[in-house]
């Protein structure tokens, strides 16, 4: 990487970049690291991981270019980080139960959190997370954050109620016509439903993944049969497309 930012016959598009130009280009590698851990394909995980640690490499290249910080010290960073989060390995601290493991990491990372503010107290127990995350992964950090605080239904019962409050005033928002009211009864029914996955100890991301995969699978399903015919999918009423996709769970269900 030094070469290629090199002034002196380095590469010019590497030359080009800086932190921002690079976002979308480390984001869109972390994300196909994960396709390639669903697919479970070990080959293609394995240069996956090496594009993104090339993003690593390339940000750390630019930071001591500027006499910020150099890739040894960001290996050096999450290193000791490791050590301070697991004082139960590293260390003599025994902790009683998980609850109690899961207090003292969420305590650990505030002190980090503070410790970034100069010694100073959050503004917010929300500070540090990321404003531009995915909105399903935001909504649940944000929860999670705030559970952590006490601001959480103490058993799942409630939230199910709560979910179904929220669909019945989507449902009130739709009569009304109102486009920017209804907008906001299905986020506020798409959050709970977030608080509802915390609670049954679903990741709603993978939940949605999973869901999204089930549902493209059984939709091609009924491409073919409708390809196989001879039409196509506007040719065919809803019932029939209906009919077909309660085939494509069953027979998919089988493989």
């Amino acid at each position: 990487m030094a070469r290629l930012r090199s002034p002196d016959g380095g590469c010019v598009w590497d030359l080009k970049q800086d932190f921002y130009s690079l976002i979308p280009y480390t984001i869109e590698e972390a994300y196909e690291v994960a396709d390639a851990i669903e697919r479970n394909d070990p080959d293609d995980l394995r240069l996956e991981l090496g594009d993104l640690l090339l993003q690593v490499v390339f940000h750390a290249r630019i930071a001591e270019e500027q006499g910020l910080f150099d890739f040894e010290q960001v290996a050096a960073g999450i290193g000791e980080k490791l050590i301070r989060r697991h004082p139960h390995i590293f260390s003599e601290v025994k902790y009683r139960d998980e609850a109690e493991h899961k207090r003292a990491w969420e305590l650990a990372k505030e002190e980090e959190r503070r410790g970034k503010r100069s010694g100073a107290l959050p503004d917010s127990v929300l500070d540090g997370i990321p404003g531009n995350l995915p909105a399903l992964l935001q909504c649940e950090k944000i929860q999670n954050r705030a559970a952590s605080h006490g601001f959480d239904w103490p058993y799942v019962a409630p939230v199910f109620d709560k979910v179904l409050e929220e669909l019945d005033e989507v449902k009130e928002a739709w009569e009304s016509g109102d486009q920017a009211h209804i907008q906001e009864e299905v986020g506020d029914l798409l959050l709970v439903v977030v608080n509802l996955a915390r609670h049954l100890k679903v990741n709603p991301e993978i939940a949605l993944r999973e869901s999204t995969k089930k549902f493209s699978a059984r939709f091609q399903y009924i491409e073919r049969q409708i390809q196989a015919s001879g039409r196509c999918l506007r040719d065919c009423e809803l019932a029939e497309l209906d009919g077909l996709w309660d085939e494509a769970k069953r027979e998919l269900k089988k493989r």
